[in-house]
Protein backbone atom coordinates (compact mmCIF):
# COMPACT_ATOMS: atom_id res chain seq x y z
CA UNK A 1 0.00 0.00 0.00
CA UNK A 2 3.20 2.62 0.36
CA UNK A 3 4.49 2.01 -2.77
CA UNK A 4 0.87 2.96 -4.29
CA UNK A 5 0.59 5.96 -2.19
CA UNK A 6 4.11 6.95 -2.87
CA UNK A 7 2.98 6.29 -6.74
CA UNK A 8 0.05 8.73 -6.60
CA UNK A 9 1.81 11.24 -4.63
CA UNK A 10 4.60 11.50 -7.24
CA UNK A 11 1.93 11.56 -9.47
CA UNK A 12 0.17 14.59 -8.16
CA UNK A 13 3.85 16.11 -8.09
CA UNK A 14 4.07 15.73 -11.99
CA UNK A 15 0.97 17.91 -12.36
CA UNK A 16 2.28 20.97 -10.44
CA UNK A 17 4.00 22.65 -13.48
CA UNK A 18 1.74 21.58 -16.61
CA UNK A 19 -1.02 23.23 -13.80
CA UNK A 20 0.64 26.09 -12.93
CA UNK A 21 1.45 26.67 -17.09
CA UNK A 22 -2.52 26.45 -17.42
CA UNK A 23 -3.01 28.59 -14.58
CA UNK A 24 -0.78 31.31 -16.26
CA UNK A 25 -2.43 30.50 -19.72
CA UNK A 26 -5.79 31.57 -18.22
CA UNK A 27 -4.12 34.75 -17.12
CA UNK A 28 -2.64 35.86 -20.31
CA UNK A 29 -6.02 34.76 -22.08
CA UNK A 30 -8.21 36.50 -19.72
CA UNK A 31 -6.21 39.75 -20.02
CA UNK A 32 -6.77 39.49 -24.03
CA UNK A 33 -10.18 39.12 -23.82
CA UNK A 34 -10.82 41.53 -21.35
CA UNK A 35 -9.06 43.96 -23.99
CA UNK A 36 -10.78 42.22 -26.85
CA UNK A 37 -14.17 42.85 -24.83
CA UNK A 38 -12.90 46.75 -24.33
CA UNK A 39 -12.77 47.52 -28.02
CA UNK A 40 -15.58 45.39 -28.97
CA UNK A 41 -17.64 47.74 -26.17
CA UNK A 42 -16.39 50.71 -27.75
CA UNK A 43 -17.61 49.60 -31.09
CA UNK A 44 -20.66 48.52 -30.30
CA UNK A 45 -21.38 52.06 -28.45
CA UNK A 46 -20.48 53.92 -31.48
CA UNK A 47 -22.81 51.95 -33.67
CA UNK A 48 -25.59 50.20 -31.12
CA UNK A 49 -27.72 49.11 -34.15
CA UNK A 50 -24.83 47.13 -35.76
CA UNK A 51 -24.61 43.41 -35.41
CA UNK A 52 -20.75 42.79 -35.11
CA UNK A 53 -21.10 39.00 -35.00
CA UNK A 54 -24.41 37.71 -36.03
CA UNK A 55 -24.56 40.74 -39.30
CA UNK A 56 -22.42 38.10 -41.31
CA UNK A 57 -24.95 35.05 -40.92
CA UNK A 58 -28.31 36.72 -41.03
CA UNK A 59 -28.97 34.43 -44.15
CA UNK A 60 -28.47 30.92 -41.74
CA UNK A 61 -31.20 28.95 -39.53
CA UNK A 62 -32.09 29.98 -36.25
CA UNK A 63 -29.80 27.04 -35.00
CA UNK A 64 -27.29 27.96 -37.10
CA UNK A 65 -26.91 31.22 -35.15
CA UNK A 66 -26.83 30.43 -32.03
CA UNK A 67 -24.47 27.66 -33.10
CA UNK A 68 -22.50 30.79 -33.89
CA UNK A 69 -23.14 32.39 -30.45
CA UNK A 70 -21.70 29.17 -28.38
CA UNK A 71 -18.85 29.24 -30.75
CA UNK A 72 -18.13 32.51 -29.92
CA UNK A 73 -18.67 32.15 -26.07
CA UNK A 74 -17.04 28.52 -26.09
CA UNK A 75 -13.54 29.87 -25.19
CA UNK A 76 -14.50 32.48 -22.07
CA UNK A 77 -16.63 30.21 -20.50
CA UNK A 78 -14.51 27.41 -20.33
CA UNK A 79 -11.51 29.55 -18.73
CA UNK A 80 -14.32 31.17 -16.51
CA UNK A 81 -15.29 27.17 -15.11
CA UNK A 82 -11.44 25.42 -15.97
CA UNK A 83 -9.82 28.51 -14.23
CA UNK A 84 -10.67 27.84 -10.59
CA UNK A 85 -10.40 24.31 -10.80
CA UNK A 86 -6.80 24.68 -12.34
CA UNK A 87 -6.27 26.90 -9.28
CA UNK A 88 -7.77 24.70 -6.63
CA UNK A 89 -5.26 21.81 -7.94
CA UNK A 90 -2.25 24.27 -7.88
CA UNK A 91 -2.90 25.00 -4.26
CA UNK A 92 -3.66 21.18 -3.20
CA UNK A 93 -0.50 19.51 -5.35
CA UNK A 94 1.91 21.15 -2.68
CA UNK A 95 -0.16 20.72 0.42
CA UNK A 96 1.29 17.31 0.56
CA UNK A 97 5.20 18.70 1.44
CA UNK A 98 3.75 21.81 3.49
CA UNK A 99 2.07 18.92 5.82
CA UNK A 100 5.37 17.16 5.82
CA UNK A 101 7.04 20.34 6.83
CA UNK A 102 4.52 20.88 9.52
CA UNK A 103 4.96 17.78 10.93
CA UNK A 104 8.86 18.27 11.25
CA UNK A 105 8.11 21.42 12.49
CA UNK A 106 10.12 23.38 9.95
CA UNK A 107 8.00 26.55 9.39
CA UNK A 108 10.20 27.73 6.31
CA UNK A 109 9.35 24.71 4.58
CA UNK A 110 5.78 25.46 4.50
CA UNK A 111 5.72 28.96 3.77
CA UNK A 112 7.77 27.65 0.53
CA UNK A 113 5.26 24.78 -0.24
CA UNK A 114 2.38 27.22 0.35
CA UNK A 115 3.33 31.05 -1.20
CA UNK A 116 2.82 29.97 -4.90
CA UNK A 117 0.26 27.54 -4.30
CA UNK A 118 -1.75 30.29 -2.59
CA UNK A 119 -0.44 32.84 -5.57
CA UNK A 120 -1.79 30.39 -8.28
CA UNK A 121 -4.99 30.13 -6.65
CA UNK A 122 -5.34 33.97 -7.15
CA UNK A 123 -4.29 34.22 -10.34
CA UNK A 124 -6.51 31.81 -11.24
CA UNK A 125 -9.49 33.12 -9.74
CA UNK A 126 -8.78 36.46 -11.29
CA UNK A 127 -8.56 35.08 -14.53
CA UNK A 128 -12.26 32.80 -13.72
CA UNK A 129 -13.62 36.39 -12.50
CA UNK A 130 -12.44 38.57 -15.55
CA UNK A 131 -13.35 35.99 -18.26
CA UNK A 132 -17.28 35.17 -16.37
CA UNK A 133 -18.09 38.95 -16.28
CA UNK A 134 -16.80 38.93 -20.51
CA UNK A 135 -19.09 35.78 -21.09
CA UNK A 136 -21.99 37.25 -19.26
CA UNK A 137 -21.97 40.70 -20.88
CA UNK A 138 -20.86 38.77 -24.41
CA UNK A 139 -23.57 36.68 -24.11
CA UNK A 140 -26.34 39.30 -23.18
CA UNK A 141 -25.09 41.58 -26.48
CA UNK A 142 -25.22 38.32 -28.92
CA UNK A 143 -28.92 37.06 -27.58
CA UNK A 144 -29.75 40.81 -28.65
CA UNK A 145 -27.88 40.60 -31.98
CA UNK A 146 -29.73 37.01 -32.80
CA UNK A 147 -33.35 38.61 -31.74
CA UNK A 148 -32.61 41.50 -33.27
CA UNK A 149 -31.74 39.44 -36.48
CA UNK A 150 -34.36 37.41 -36.61
CA UNK A 151 -37.15 40.05 -36.02
CA UNK A 152 -35.47 41.89 -39.03
CA UNK A 153 -35.69 38.60 -41.16
CA UNK A 154 -39.34 37.60 -39.73
CA UNK A 155 -40.26 41.44 -40.97
CA UNK A 156 -39.03 40.50 -44.00
CA UNK A 157 -40.74 36.98 -45.10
Amino acid sequence: MLAFDTVLFELARLFLWPVTLGVLLSFVYAVYCLGAFGIEYLQRRRDPSRALVLQRHAHASQEQMELVVLKHLEGVRLCSRVAPMLGLIATMIPMGPALVAVASGESQGVAQSLAPAFAAVIVALASASITFVVYTVRRRWLMRELVTVLDARDRLS
